[in-house]
């Protein structure tokens, strides 16, 4: 079953936020798969992940590029269900949701105010089915994340 783990961004930003889920997903041995249409956002997230701890970076590549199938953490303007580098976990950066995101073990969904009325509509949508695990974490006032409503 896959499962869904909504995100919303009310104190940082997705570029500050994603690190910390990439790490987790590499550091149990998954890959991942991040999507943001916009190019200035893909360019932002990979700047994060080269900054966001300055005793190492998360190994990540862009979709398209010869390296794609070997890169643990792959950039994409676009949804492809068979990534080249075979991940198994999405992120969806843009608050946009893809409805093909299901295709993968567990998708996180970053979304900020601006996008809150789509996400409500996703959410209720797939609470409504009963082969998707739904989540939903939200931030403290001091960037802690925790589970509820």
């Amino acid at each position: 079953m896959p499962r869904v783990d909504f995100y919303r961004l009310t104190r940082d930003p997705v570029e500050r936020v994603l690190p910390a889920l990439a790490a987790r997903v590499l550091g149990n041995g998954d890959r991942l798969l991040v999507v943001a249409a916009a190019a200035m956002q893909r360019q932002d997230i990979d700047a994060a992940l080269w900054t966001a701890n300055p005793a190492s970076f998360l190994p990540h590549g862009h979709a398209g590029t010869p390296d794609e199938a070997i890169e643990p953490i792959l950039l994409s303007g676009t949804l492809d269900t068979s990534p080249p580098n075979g991940a198994s976990h999405l992120a969806l950066a843009d608050g946009e949701w893809r409805e093909d995101a299901l295709a993968f073990d567990r998708t996180f969904f970053l979304f900020d105010n601006s996008r809150i009325d789509d996400a409500r509509a996703t959410w209720r949508a797939l609470a409504a089915r009963d082969d998707v695990d739904n989540r939903f974490w939200k931030q403290d006032e001091n960037g802690r994340w925790s589970e509820g409503p």
